[in-house]
């Protein structure tokens, strides 16, 4: 599936302006506080173009980063690189992580999670984070609920449209997994070049999300509504998992 190639360019200019990464590390960072957790490794999982990994590196004596996308590992390592910031990028799909050592903390956001679209994967990947973290690690990743998936997103249309970008972007909705097919329009010079991407999201129930991580040994300390302290809603549109090994 073509995903994350040309889109790694312009990837910040269409996130950033929806996502507040400062306030997401901030409550991560409180978080890791609270529950005592060493700030020596930090690990960040699917970690696009590092804009997390950037807020959250600095905290720590040791930072490392996946991610499945060599563009997107280029954008992020040229961006910690500028601010002087040091991290280790690997190119690896998290769920088979083989990085040979263990760390404090490790998180997966911007519902990466949903990616996984087969839960034998799904379990997979938990168990690939639980064996890679230190006894007291904490593990925080984000999903889009099932409600945002197929009330929100799903059989949907979108567009965007700026100087540079204008793309439109088509969901469908079969058996809770999203399928969406987006198309670029960048603007260089005077004349557009297209590019077109294919996604694919699974809609997650949150029993199913628990009865894996629980089966592969996590406790779930905490639920968040959008890295924000509030109790998941039936119209939570992201839901945040805090776990402990």
């Amino acid at each position: 599936m073509n995903r994350y190639k040309d889109f790694a360019k312009i990837y910040d200019e269409l996130i950033n302006t929806d996502i507040d990464y400062k306030r997401w590390a901030n409550v991560i960072l409180e978080l890791t506080k609270q529950l005592n957790v060493n700030f020596e490794d930090y690990l960040d999982i699917a970690c696009g173009t590092g804009n997390l990994t950037k807020e959250l590196s600095c905290n720590f004596k040791n930072t490392w980063a996946v991610d499945l996308s060599m563009e997107m590992l280029t954008e992020a390592e040229a961006k910690l690189r500028g601010e002087r910031k040091k991290a280790k990028f690997i190119c690896q799909d998290i769920t088979s992580l083989q990085l040979n050592r263990k760390f404090d903390l490790i998180t997966c956001c911007l519902d990466s999670t949903n990616y996984i679209i087969d839960e034998e994967q799904l379990e997979l990947y938990f168990s690939g984070v639980y064996k890679h973290l230190k006894e007291n690690g904490i593990f925080i990743f984000d999903i889009n609920s099932y409600y945002k998936l197929t009330e929100v997103l799903g059989d949907n249309i979108f567009t965007y449209n700026s100087d540079d970008v204008v793309y439109v972007w088509e969901n469908s909705l079969e058996d809770d997994i999203v399928n969406m097919y987006l198309t670029f329009f960048i603007k260089q010079d005077e004349l557009y070049k297209r590019f077109d991407e294919e996604h694919e999201e699974r809609a997650y129930k949150e029993e199913t999300i628990e009865y894996y991580l629980k089966k592969v040994g996590f406790s779930v300390i905490k639920r968040l509504d959008n890295y924000e302290y509030k109790d998941v809603k039936e119209n939570t549109e992201r839901i945040v998992y805090v776990l402990k090994k």
